[in-house]
């Protein structure tokens, strides 16, 4: 699998190539990573080299307490970066915003209904493609205007779902 890691607007792909290696921007590491006693801090193991960290997961991402610094690292796999990506460049302030599917699959739930007002980051949809369940929220705050979906409905990419005025 895949993920991409943001600290301070710098993203690195990293792919985990098994339980002991893992492939930063094509440079390969042997790690181990592990919980020591059920707690956030985890021994790491890079090359050879051993590291403490503790990490706490926030609203913004993972706080990573490493070597006296703290870092904010946001990581998204390929499915949620890809979500982020569709929904990020279509959001305006004024006007209306339609929410696309960002990917082929089922609707599994709506929590909206037409005429409802929603706040940022409200949970709108949940759409399930390839076994996964994606939440789809929404980017501002708004009234649903056009709900064109219901549960059980298959959607296509790029359908449009529901509409936020």
């Amino acid at each position: 699998m895949k993920y991409v890691a943001s600290l301070g607007g710098q993203e690195v792909e990293i792919e985990i190539n098994g339980e002991d290696e893992i492939i930063v921007d094509g440079e390969r590491y042997a790690i181990d990573f592990r919980s020591i006693a059920g707690q956030p801090v985890y021994s790491l193991l890079i090359n050879g080299r051993s590291y403490e960290a503790l990490v706490q997961l926030s609203e913004e991402g993972s706080e990573v307490l490493l070597q006296g610094q703290l870092f904010l690292i946001s990581v998204d796999d390929e499915r949620q970066r890809r979500l982020r990506q569709t929904s990020g460049p279509q959001l305006t302030e004024r006007g209306e915003f339609h929410l696309k599917s960002p990917m082929p699959g089922l609707i599994i739930s709506v929590s909206v209904r037409e005429g409802q007002e929603v706040a940022r980051g409200d949970r709108m949809i949940i759409l399930e493609s390839m076994k996964m369940q994606n939440e789809l929220k929404s980017p501002r705050d708004g009234i649903i205007r056009s709900l064109r979906v219901k549960s059980g409905d298959n959607v296509e990419h790029h359908q449009v779902l529901l509409t936020v005025g």
